[in-house]
């Protein structure tokens, strides 16, 4: 069993560490996830039982609370922590004062120093003491060695070595800076908390001639709804009367209002700016594309890429290492310096403050969260971390034909009979093919029966107690019949009956507009090769291609060919696959990265690509690759950053230059840098 649980009140990554570790130490908890940018909690459980335990447990946890799930997200507030900053700095300032103007009892200054501390830290002191008391029951280095701890020892250790200012100094810093973590991370938050604006809050269903005001989740397949000018469409539907203008921006990222008429399809989440119209449901509000892109964008932080996993490993062995370190500082130099310890434990609580891992631990996820964030907006939904950092790498960009680069919307462009055309379209009738719809509005006196499809080639059927075969020229070598030469620039669909070939169709399929920009614009993002894997003849996919810049086109490929193609391609660097997300699934499954077109009515196409262009525009893959690449570019900033100042910081601990207030001054600013630095991924790409 698996189960979401919404929570509030946790800003830490080291504590979601920790609260995940926990967890997964319940019995029947078999995984865990805690995200702490999106405050949820993900549970595979095997008892009601474990369930129950592990709701008691992030109920205990530190200040976590958990919300109703249904409940709306509120605005979120630091006033607690903004009050004890101010009455912090409130004792903090005149002691400062008092403590370098000098005339007055040394115990004055410090007391002010003290109850610094004590407005301060006061959360830090519950914090450690909590963990204590969780030591006795389960023993782990985290809890021990936690950013909570480490700060703690600093401040009561300046205080016991007569560094009062210092140690409330400590604290001080230490709380401004989680405020300032606790506000950055909150603005991401919110960036994506925007997204939920996309839900309807309510929608008017038509019963007869009455109306009826319901919730989204309410509405049925087959429900007929009224659309007002300014309504939010509640659920994927098509327009059954009335024209009006919509604004997809909220969806497609395309800032134009679109014009649409009776048959359109309309998304949930579309804006109405025109005229009040009718719309029959297509499907339910929590299969609508608005719920596909709040789960997927929610879901995002659950996968993670390989930077995200280093650092995760390297903070587990990084903070006892530094914690070692810092014992062995305060410990081994005055064995040979007169035994002068109080210096050295200055020092070694320098060092231990400077080497906190916050600005990695926060500000790496931070940045894969913002670029996924990023993309939805402009109508790119990415499954995660894991598919930026793929995307980032990619080198050859891979395509199908029909339906990807072309409009997939295919008309007759000609015939070569009329009893030809009649045969085609009643067998086409039983198919789902892009052909078949071609031939839906032609009239024919035919009936198919028993109709049968040949993969790749086309359809065989019964028409009158008669064999017929409706397809490609490959289908008709297979059965030995004879064909005319014929040169098109169109798909050509061959028809035979009893073995004798009876005519053809000629149909027209149209290059998508921004195909060209597109392709131009991925070769412009780096991407060194562009191929398009087709079923059609070479001859017509070519015709087709003119004018793309198109470096390698394998044509004439059967189903069961084009994962041979892909597999091929991935041998010259990371490939990316573009198709429409059904019947491309084997070819997305062998290659490193896979788009889906379009399809956000089609769980298909959810479940076998990694990024789904929910504009149905080529567009959309530039700006992917663009962010990809920003977003590897800014974590790897972040971690190299962060780790060469850390370490010059701590260098700079160890031979004395660096006070202990001006050590946390350094951590905070260093996770401060790397946050802001994470949230340039929300600038333009």
């Amino acid at each position: 069993m698996r189960r979401v649980i919404r929570i509030k009140n946790l800003d830490c990554a080291a504590c979601a560490a920790e609260l995940k570790e926990e967890l997964e130490e319940l019995k029947d908890i078999e995984e865990a996830a805690v995200d702490f940018i999106n405050q949820r909690v993900t549970l595979s459980y095997n008892t009601p039982e474990a369930f129950s335990g592990a709701v008691e447990l992030i109920a205990g946890f530190e200040e976590v609370e958990i919300v109703d799930g249904n409940a709306p997200r509120k605005k979120e507030s630091h006033l607690k922590e903004i009050v004890s900053i101010a009455v912090s700095a409130a004792f903090f300032v005149p002691g400062l004062i008092l403590h370098f103007v000098g005339g007055v009892p040394e115990w004055l200054p410090l007391a002010l120093f003290l109850a610094s501390f004590a407005a301060a830290g006061w959360e830090v002191v519950f914090t450690v003491c909590k963990n204590f008391a969780k030591l006795f029951r389960s023993f782990r280095l985290s809890l021990l060695l936690d950013e909570n701890f480490l700060m703690l020892i600093a401040a009561v250790g300046a205080f016991a070595l007569g560094e009062g200012m210092e140690g409330a100094a400590v604290m001080l810093l230490y709380e401004i800076g989680e405020l300032l973590q606790a506000v950055a991370v909150g603005s991401s938050r919110g960036a994506i908390a925007k997204l939920m604006e996309l839900k309807s809050d309510s929608a008017i269903l038509l019963e007869g001639e009455e109306q009826r005001e319901v919730a989204p989740e309410e509405l049925k397949k087959g429900d007929v709804i009224l659309l007002r000018k300014g309504d939010k469409v509640p659920a994927d539907c098509t327009l059954l009367s009335g024209e009006s203008a919509f604004d997809t921006k909220s969806i497609t990222g395309e800032s134009y209002l679109r014009e649409c008429g009776e048959g359109a399809e309309l998304l949930a989440g579309f804006l109405n700016a025109g005229n009040a119209v009718t719309a029959r449901v297509e499907r339910p509000s929590e299969e609508s594309a608005v719920a596909k892109i709040l789960e997927m964008v929610e879901n995002a932080s659950s996968q993670k890429a390989k930077p995200e996993k280093f650092i995760t490993k390297f903070a587990r062995i990084y903070t006892p290492v530094v914690v070692g370190l810092a014992v062995l500082i305060a410990v081994v130099p005055p064995l040979f310096t007169g035994f002068d310890f109080a210096p050295w434990i200055m020092t070694a609580l320098n060092f231990l403050v400077i080497s906190c891992p916050c600005a990695l631990i926060i500000s790496v996820p931070l940045t894969y969260f913002s670029g996924v964030g990023v993309l939805a907006k402009h109508g790119v939904l990415c499954k995660g971390a894991v598919c930026l950092d793929t995307l980032s790498k990619v080198q050859t960009a891979a395509f199908d034909k029909t339906g990807t680069l072309t409009e997939g919307k295919f008309t007759l462009a000609g015939c070569s009979s009329e009893r030809a055309l009649s045969l085609i379209a009643a067998v086409e009738r039983a198919s789902s093919h892009p052909f078949a719809e071609a031939f839906r509005s032609a009239e024919t006196p035919f009936h198919a029966k028993n109709v049968q499809e040949i993969a790749g080639m086309g359809l065989a059927a019964d028409i009158e107690g008669r064999e017929v075969l409706v397809g490609s020229r490959r289908l008709m070598e297979e059965h030995s019949i004879a064909l005319p030469e014929l040169q098109s620039p169109h798909a050509v669909v061959f028809c035979a009956e009893d073995g004798a070939f009876v005519g053809y169709a000629e149909l027209e399929d149209k290059l998508r507009p921004d195909a060209e920009e597109a392709l131009k614009g991925l070769k412009g993002a780096g991407v060194k090769k562009i191929a398009v894997l087709s079923g059609d003849t070479e001859e017509r996919a070519k015709a087709a291609l003119s004018g793309l810049p198109v470096d390698e086109l394998k044509a004439g490929l059967l189903p069961e060919e084009k994962p041979l193609a892909a597999r091929a391609l991935k041998g010259e660097g990371a490939l990316l696959y573009v198709g429409d997300g059904i019947n491309d699934t084997p070819v997305m499954a062998e290659s490193d990265i896979a788009a889906a077109m379009g399809g956000l009515g089609s769980d298909a196409a959810i479940e076998a690509s990694d990024m789904v262009l929910a504009s149905d525009s080529l567009k959309g893959l530039p700006k992917a690759m663009r962010t990809a690449k920003k977003t590897r570019r800014i974590v790897m900033q972040n971690i190299i950053g962060s780790i060469a100042i850390k370490a010059a910081l701590m260098v700079l601990s160890i031979v004395g230059f660096i006070p202990l207030w001006a050590a946390v001054f350094g951590d905070v600013g260093v996770m401060l840098l790397a946050v802001l630095n994470s949230l340039r991924m929300r600038g333009r790409i």
